[in-house]
């Protein structure tokens, strides 16, 4: 019998055979919501935010945690948006953990209380990543959109109290970049044991404003200085670097290798090979129609930049590319329009004129908060309310 199409649907039965085709994920990005209480402007979550009405249930969260194991996945990150507004969450949890998954709690921290948090542990809940903002109350508040901050550092020590490792995630930026030396002290005094510093990657809500968050080159060299200060007298905690890869002219490697070591599933179902593919102009596969089996190994989605054949010069004939697969395909989109084209991020890409006008031209701008409509100037603080707190 000949091998289904790209595409098309097996039939019942004719499922793809464990290690026929790609090999199988090891991680899934699980996007339980997009509602979220914050409304950081960096957020990589798409502008037009999946309503909360459009959401799986939780028997299809449950199905979906069975289906991941089964195909290879071992690690689940558990996120959003904020997935603490999801009342199911420990449901959800405790399927992925009965399916042998690593689960991981990427939350804001908002809502964390401490019956929330045992509620999770008894479920399987085996580690917590905490988004930070920055240092400061008054800064990590006025970026988060919300007041947050003391939030955020209760759900720390809890975590810590709970004997669950904490990771901290901060993403950086023109108005946060020149408080590295804090912020990893300040995630050392938390007790994580591993600090993200995550250069701000455009696309969402940061691609509408990537003009006033992209930093300086002299901001970046001296974070660089601070975090290698910082790495060699800290023991015991992991400290994390992501290039800027505007400002490298080394592209990062698009998820490893597109269809190649990750899924996300959306929070209405579709199942994407990046969490930023949401633009791209492929049709997603949603687990309502389909097995996460087949969309890894059959779907057209999956398959579109899987591997090095569909490259062209100067990817196709270039060293490295097995190992940056061409760049990022979200960008090269955002940038060129074409998906295909070599991310203009690489020094080689024909369109990397793109990227060096747009450092040239960055400059202090209005912030548009996640939430559509508010807009704020950095230098404004704005006002919590309870509809900060409700998601979309």
């Amino acid at each position: 019998m000949s091998e289904p199409a790209a595409g098309s649907e097996p039939a019942a039965g004719s499922e793809p055979a464990a290690g026929s085709g790609p090999a199988p994920p090891w991680a899934m990005l699980a996007e339980l919501t997009h509602g979220c209480p914050l409304h950081c402007p960096y957020c990589s979550n798409p502008l037009a935010l999946i309503p909360r009405s459009r959401e799986l249930a939780t028997a299809d969260w449950c199905r979906v945690m069975e289906e991941a194991a089964a195909l290879g996945v071992v690690h689940a990150h558990l996120s959003g948006g904020e997935p603490l507004l999801r009342a199911d969450l420990a449901e959800i949890t405790g399927a992925a953990a009965r399916a042998g998954i690593y689960t991981q709690l990427v939350t804001s921290g908002v809502g964390l209380g401490r019956a929330r948090l045992e509620e999770l542990v008894t479920a399987g809940l085996h580690s917590v990543q905490l988004s930070v903002q920055a240092s400061t109350a008054g800064a990590s508040d006025l970026i988060a959109g919300t007041r947050s901050f003391a939030a955020k550092e209760r759900a720390a020590g809890l975590v810590r109290e709970a004997g669950l490792p904490l990771g901290l995630n901060v993403v950086l930026h023109r108005h946060n970049l020149d408080s590295v030396e804090e912020i990893v002290a300040l995630g050392v005094a938390w007790g994580a044991e591993r600090i993200e510093l995550a250069n701000t990657q455009f696309y969402g809500w940061a691609l509408r404003n990537r003009r006033t968050l992209l930093p300086t080159r002299d901001q970046l060299a001296r974070a660089r200085e601070s975090v290698e200060r910082w790495r060699e007298r800290l023991s015991g905690v992991e400290l994390i670097w992501v290039v800027p890869d505007y400002f490298d002219g080394v592209p990062k490697p698009c998820m490893g290798g597109w269809g190649a070591i990750s899924l996300t599933v959306a929070p209405d179902g579709a199942v994407l090979p990046c969490p930023a593919a949401y633009d791209l102009p492929l049709e997603f596969p949603s687990v309502r129609e389909h097995s996460l089996a087949w969309i890894w190994r059959r779907s057209a989605a999956f398959e579109a930049y899987r591997g090095t054949a569909w490259m062209s010069e100067p990817c196709a004939s270039c060293p490295r590319r097995d190992v940056d697969f061409g760049g990022c395909r979200c960008q090269a989109y955002a940038l060129t329009g074409d998906a295909r084209r070599t991310d203009p991020a690489c020094r080689f890409a024909p369109d990397h004129r793109l990227i060096t006008e747009l450092v040239e031209s960055a400059g202090d701008e209005a912030l548009v908060y996640r939430r559509p409509g508010r807009l704020t100037r950095p230098s404004a603080r704005p006002a919590a309310s309870d509809e900060d707190l409700s998601g979309p």
